[in-house]
């Protein structure tokens, strides 16, 4: 990614599970620690199966918002049980990937190759040649 597109990783380690795990209070306690982890003043994006399918020049449209408004990013993935209500109320977008449910590790690969997409549109470069 070009500098002005940095992505960085945070991993959020998932709640420990036992045999009878109280769910609720495992995704509400990684929801926690996943808006700790947002930087101050942020723009939070949660990627939600019920957020808003964005088409790759839709996308492309709002990373040179982002970009223009000069201020982080933080896109919200949620753990195996999904995101907490704490993060989706945190949230200022929604974006779906698809209807469907992808593995995490899948999921930023297609992320990172989606804004690298978009950032060659805005940017002018051939990488994207639809």
């Amino acid at each position: 990614m070009p500098p002005e597109c940095a992505l960085r990783l945070v991993e959020i380690a998932p709640g420990k599970r036992s045999k009878r795990p109280d769910v609720a209070r495992i995704v509400r306690d990684e929801g926690g620690r996943i808006l700790a982890a947002v930087p101050k003043g942020a723009l939070c994006v949660a990627l939600e199966v019920t957020g808003r399918a964005w088409t790759t020049p839709q996308l492309a449209e709002r990373l040179q918002v982002w970009l223009g408004e000069g201020r982080d990013v933080a896109l919200l993935v949620g753990g195996p049980d999904g995101l907490s209500d704490e993060c989706r109320a945190a949230a200022n977008l929604a974006w779906s990937l698809s209807p469907l449910t992808f593995p995490h590790a899948l999921v930023r690969v297609m992320v990172a190759e989606q804004l690298y997409r978009a950032w060659s549109i805005v940017s002018g470069h051939p990488y994207h040649r639809a």
